[in-house]
């Protein structure tokens, strides 16, 4: 019998999840410049344009990466007050980037309106619409404290040691007083830390 026959072609094999999926392993093991439409039909040991058949474009296997991460946030056991379900919802949302490396880097560079990605703004819009006083302020705090935690993420995800000696040599040979003066709290400043002040001071000036 033919694989046509048997049903067992690799299209018919695949799925966009299959796919997404293995992108996913991909991102883990080599980082998001590996991530290629090319590269993950090698990895499934299938030809590129069986890849684009469920996925399209490099774009759309992205966006659909990036609502998968979205996806492995939870949403049981969230507390009761408005403005403690709103950190925890940024807390959860941060940890789904740090679960993938470049987690934040894939994702600040899509604009995913996929289902996973769509229930987590709603539910950080409706907790935000419980704590502002107008739907003007929660769409702009909501906008804050997305963008701040794929920001602080992305350079979480990226920093290393060699980064923070380059910064501190660079601080120390030139002219910046204030920088100089404010390093050791730079430095001592972990960035879960960063992370917890930033969406206090966020929700406390909206």
């Amino acid at each position: 019998m033919t694989k046509r026959q048997t049903g067992s072609s690799p299209r018919a094999r695949l799925t966009p999840a299959t796919v997404v999926d293995a992108a996913l392993r991909l991102l883990d093991d080599e980082g998001l410049e590996a991530v290629t439409t090319r590269a993950v039909a090698d990895r499934l040991g299938v030809r590129m344009n069986t890849v684009l058949w469920h996925v399209k474009t490099k774009s759309r296997l992205l966006e659909l990466m990036a609502d998968a991460i979205a996806g492995t946030i939870a949403y049981d056991n969230l507390p009761g007050e408005a403005g403690e379900r709103v950190r925890e919802l940024m807390r959860r949302y941060r940890q789904s980037l740090l679960s993938h490396r470049d987690g934040a880097a894939l994702v600040t560079g899509t604009y995913s309106a996929e289902p996973h990605t769509l229930r987590f703004a709603d539910s950080l819009l409706a907790s935000l619409a419980e704590h502002q006083s107008t739907a003007e302020a929660s769409a702009r705090a909501l906008y804050a404290l997305v963008y701040f935690t794929l920001g602080l993420t992305q350079e979480e995800q990226a920093m290393t040691d060699i980064d923070e000696a380059r910064f501190r040599e660079a601080v120390e040979a030139g002219p910046y007083p204030a920088l100089r003066d404010s390093q050791a709290a730079l430095a001592n400043d972990t960035f879960p830390a960063r992370f917890e002040d930033g969406i206090r001071r966020i929700l406390g000036a909206t």
